[in-house]
């Protein structure tokens, strides 16, 4: 057991490593993939169902480097983690065929289960004692920038440079920059922090909850990503369809960024005096609230507006959510591979849940009764919550 490490230090490595991990193996698809199907004669079902291909192999492999960090530290996997997102986007930058793309998109899954929020959780989980919950906050922070930086440097290198060429950037930005970075900063296996004695409520808090309180998280988890996953691939066509201008829908949309890093930075100021259990509950109950105004555009603009914010907020904050309150309920005995098990169905509702409203789309054609199910969905993801930390609010 040794002291800390310093926090900007480590929360910067960690988030700088974050940006540029999230940006290339989640967002850049949706830049680049036109261009990778236009180039390989490929659709775009084939396209994503590779892309989905490597969701699920995230949720088979998520476990296993759980448990890897609980045992190893997350330093070696973090680093390798970025190592194996190197090699990803170099096969998608030499694919010469539909295969080798859905190799590399297959391991591009495996590489963001060792280098994305979980296994950064879980490594300074390891590693910042009662600092925990502000550094997962922070950790956020950065990571609510990657689009804000890879949407846009995408786009730059597609138009200058091409796909396959922006692919070997985003490969050398691995090794150049994120494999230093978690090698360097992120402490070996040897460094575990206990937090300081008296604080009630960090990741050393030994927990109690039982397995029926996992299920009813890792449920309320699963749904919750249900609804942003489908909301991410289908929001500007949801508000289109209730008469809302499509400038007007991308606003809206452009609107729920910003409102994420809004609801961190609140859950960062606050922190101090609002337990993880309450944060929790507000995000659950700020997503209901959006969802049933989501349920009221029917075109009207403001009302659009009134459901982004909370939305947004509630996405952002849930992102806290899933990196402190498992340390609530379970304590943080074998943490990585808690948070492993926890995103396993969350890996998996990620890839199921924008086909799942295109085929609901076939009989719904007004949207109507697709909002209303995202909205009961986000209701059971509320009950969930409420019956995981049932009898621990007080602990």
């Amino acid at each position: 057991m040794t002291a800390a490490p310093p926090l900007a230090r480590l929360v910067t490595g960690i988030g700088i490593a974050q940006i540029i991990s999230w940006g290339t193996l989640f967002y850049s698809i949706a830049v680049l993939g036109a261009a990778m199907r236009a180039e390989l004669g490929i659709g775009e079902v084939a396209l994503f169902a590779s892309f989905t291909a490597g969701l699920f192999a995230s949720g088979l492999v998520a476990p296993r480097i759980g448990r890897e960090i609980d045992r190893r530290g997350g330093r070696y996997v973090l680093a390798g983690g970025s190592v194996v997102a190197a090699v990803a986007m170099l096969m998608l930058a030499l694919a010469p065929h539909p295969v080798m793309l859905c190799a590399g998109w297959v391991l591009a899954g495996v590489a963001s289960a060792a280098c994305l929020y979980d296994p950064a959780f879980a490594t300074l989980h390891r590693v910042t004692g009662h600092r925990y919950r502000r550094a997962v906050t922070l950790v956020t922070l950065f990571g609510g920038f990657a689009s804000t930086v890879f949407w846009p440097l995408s786009q730059y290198l597609l138009d200058t440079v091409g796909w396959r060429a922006a692919y070997a950037i985003y490969a050398a930005l691995h090794v150049g920059v994120c494999l230093p970075l978690h090698w360097l900063i992120v402490p070996g296996a040897e460094h575990v922090v206990e937090p300081a004695s008296g604080t009630s409520h960090g990741p050393g808090a030994q927990g109690h909850a039982g397995p029926h309180a996992f299920a009813w998280l890792a449920a309320a988890f699963a749904l919750v990503t249900f609804v942003s996953s489908a909301m991410a691939a289908h929001l500007i066509t949801l508000l289109t369809v209730t008469g809302l201008a499509a400038r007007d829908a991308v606003l809206i949309g452009a609107l729920i960024g910003p409102m994420q890093v809004a609801g961190r930075v609140m859950e960062f100021a606050f922190g101090r005096v609002v337990r993880p259990f309450a944060a929790g509950t507000l995000a659950f109950t700020l997503l209901a609230v959006a969802l049933l105004l989501f349920t009221q555009v029917h075109g009207v603009w403001i009302v659009a507006l009134a459901f982004a914010i909370p939305y947004g907020w509630s996405n952002g904050v849930m992102t806290i959510v899933r990196g402190t309150v498992p340390a609530e309920l379970f304590g943080g005995r074998g943490y990585g591979a808690l948070l492993g098990r926890l995103a396993r169905p969350q890996f998996i509702m990620k890839a199921i849940a924008p086909v799942t409203l295109t085929l609901l789309f076939a009989v719904d054609p007004a949207r109507r009764l697709t909002a209303y199910t995202l909205l009961l969905v986000a209701l059971a993801a509320l009950v969930c919550y409420l019956g995981a930390i049932r009898g621990h609010q007080r602990n």
